[in-house]
């Protein structure tokens, strides 16, 4: 039995390999250890008090596989209900044709299975943080703030230039990943997070997308991605690197490749890519566009998690067009 995950993921990871040794399946390990991070208020990348979009609004996504069968769970742009990934296994295991629900969508799913929602899932202290990066852009564009109150922005202003400036996909370092093979072989992989510091409303990146940020296949393995999701989802990125190991290629050099593939990626905006991949031995493997980059592992055997360095692959960043440090 082991379990890997990013290393927001602490907080977690003792918990799922608990449940893992009193029983239970690698998607229960996946949904604990990821419920512990989106409750978490000093994690500002996933679920309660992360980042908003532009609006100030905190809109969710997650998914979670199940590498014995290939079924799987999403959900997108949620608001209001803290524990995206049970919603998002909700969505596999319920009588329900579906693979992904989004926004009101998913919203009404949730309600309707009893799902726990909050009122306030976002603190002052975020909001606050929201409203000076704000006030900060739009000073910068030469348009005033208002200091201790609410940018002025309604439903008519344009948001095409302000997200070009105000969003930040280095912000959020985060997203959180966890993988799990348990006593019975089967492999589960699961991802959550709030997305971008200040993206533009109804953003969608890879973390609920099947085959971009999360993959998971019993035969091969199961990779998870967190870092500019418009790259992964372009690249099919979780999903290559499995399909890369089950054409033969060890854990490694599938690893490599698939953040190889990034580099081919044309366009304006490339950022920074990170992943984590389990063999369906239970190798492991953590992989980044930059250095110091870091994941967890606990095995069965282990009383505490172990941290190890991500390999890098070097992606040259560019934003609008223009060389990014």
């Amino acid at each position: 039995m082991r379990i890997i995950a990013s290393s927001n993921g602490a907080i977690g990871i003792e918990q799922a390999m608990q449940a893992l040794k009193n029983g239970g399946s690698a998607l229960d390990a996946v949904e604990i250890g990821i419920r512990a991070v989106e409750a978490n208020p000093d994690e500002h990348s996933v679920g309660y008090d992360g980042y908003p979009n532009i609006l100030g609004e905190l809109e969710l996504d997650a998914s979670i596989m199940d590498g014995r069968t290939l079924n799987s769970g999403a959900v997108a742009m949620m608001r209001g209900f803290p524990y995206a990934i049970a919603i998002a296994r909700q969505v596999m295991e319920r009588e329900l044709p579906h693979v992904l629900l989004a926004g009101e969508g998913a919203e009404r799913f949730a309600r309707e299975i009893g799902a726990e929602q909050w009122d306030d899932m976002l603190t002052a202290e975020i909001l606050e943080v929201w409203r000076q990066g704000l006030a900060a852009v739009r000073a910068n564009e030469r348009v005033a703030g208002r200091s201790g109150k609410d940018p002025e922005i309604t439903e008519e202003t344009p948001l095409l230039g302000l997200v070009k400036l105000a969003t930040d996909p280095e912000r959020v370092n985060g997203t959180v990943n966890f993988i799990a093979l348990d006593a019975q072989g089967d492999i589960a992989s699961g991802v959550s997070t709030s997305g971008w510091a200040w993206k533009y409303p109804g953003r969608i990146g890879d973390s609920p997308i099947i085959g971009a940020g999360n993959y998971a296949d019993n035969r091969s393995g199961a990779c998870a991605c967190t870092g500019m999701g418009e790259m992964a989802i372009r690249a099919g990125t979780a999903r290559s690197l499995v399909l890369y190991m089950k054409m033969g290629m060890p854990l490694g050099e599938a690893a490599r490749q698939a953040m190889t593939d990034l580099r081919d990626l044309g366009g304006d905006f490339i950022g920074g890519m990170n992943l984590i991949a389990l063999d369906s031995q239970g190798e492991h493997i953590g992989m980044s566009s930059r250095a110091d980059g870091t994941y967890i592992v606990q095995s069965a055997d282990m009383n505490r998690y172990q941290s190890y360095k991500r390999k890098v692959v070097e992606i040259p960043a560019r934003w609008g067009g223009e060389a990014r440090e």
